[in-house]
């Protein structure tokens, strides 16, 4: 069965400014590695659709869409916060990057294929339910596990995060619903400066420090992931799959390499296999090497293609 892969064109149309870490040519740097690496024959190619203001308004307040849609500017740019910026085309990515992981949850339930991976920018955990921060707008995977639970009667759904930065907009949204578990890793102290503890029982934070390599990774993953996840026994898995923890990443300090993130994934893959029907919608978040990146994307949707 093949994995869908869902993009849409206005996510290379959102900037944020001239040398902005989070460009355009990411979405182009994961596509073309994955055609360079062959696996393009295996996907199963679909354009998103944007979200819709119900699936929004699942993890976000009125005010707060209302606001971000006031805040899109007719010409040039409109800053958020130092780092988080709209220009004209930005509102439409942020719509069609969540429409993406809705679309993927769709697929998926629909038993069209077992894996999608959402090529989407911008990026989405570090929304909170009322307020724009961290290069992201709306929280797309949210939104998907969101549409999983009220429109697909699901019980239990899954977040996994190993992007570097902890994923505080999706702990903000889930903290305390016990349809969600989150498991995730990530550096600490590091932006955005939370996830130390686990502020409910459904929320499984893994501070590594810098400098922590693959090896670190997989004992958090072998350790506290894994058995909270069996123990949950998810039916669906949504990765916020960040890549910036790869260690030619210029924005963070561990030192992850492509096996890392195809040796998760195929993790991943197992607990799917055991609780999930095999079920996983994977959204990009981070990553900002672009060779890195797209080496990195291609052994993911390698495993999820293999698994």
């Amino acid at each position: 069965m093949p994995v869908a892969y869902i993009t849409h064109p206005s996510c290379a149309l959102h900037e944020m400014g001239d040398y902005h870490p989070e460009c355009p040519e990411r979405i182009a740097a994961v596509n073309d590695r994955l055609i360079a690496a062959g696996l393009d024959a295996y996907l199963l190619h679909r354009t998103a659709m944007p979200a819709t203001r119900a699936q929004l308004a699942r993890v976000h307040g009125d005010a707060y869409i209302d606001a971000i849609e006031a805040a899109s500017p007719e010409q040039g740019l409109h800053y958020i916060d130092p780092d988080t910026a709209m220009n004209p085309h930005s509102l439409d990515a942020a719509l069609h990057a969540a429409g993406a992981v809705v679309m993927g949850v769709d697929l998926v339930m629909a038993g069209e294929c077992a894996t999608a991976f959402c090529n989407v920018r911008p990026p989405g955990h570090h929304a909170e339910r009322r307020r724009a921060m961290g290069f992201c707008l709306f929280n797309s995977v949210a939104i998907g596990a969101a549409h999983a639970l009220a429109h697909h009667g699901l019980s239990r759904v899954a977040i996994v995060d190993f992007d570097v930065h902890h994923g505080n907009g999706t702990e903000d949204i889930f903290q305390g619903d016990p349809r969600v578990l989150m498991v995730g890793s990530f550096q600490h102290p590091l932006y955005p400066y939370s996830g130390f503890d686990d502020p409910a029982p459904n929320m499984v934070n893994v501070p590594l420090p810098a400098g922590s390599d693959g090896d670190a990774f997989r004992t958090a993953v072998t350790t506290r992931w894994l058995p909270a996840l069996d123990a949950f026994r998810p039916q669906l898995i949504v990765i916020s799959a960040g890549f910036d923890a790869h260690r030619e990443d210029p924005l963070a300090g561990l030192k992850f390499t492509e096996a890392d993130y195809a040796w998760v994934t195929r993790e991943l893959m197992q607990v799917a296999e055991r609780h999930a029907q095999r079920r996983i919608v994977s959204s990009l978040e981070g990553g900002y090497a672009l060779s890195a990146l797209g080496r990195s994307v291609a052994e993911h949707v390698r495993a999820l293609i293999e698994g």
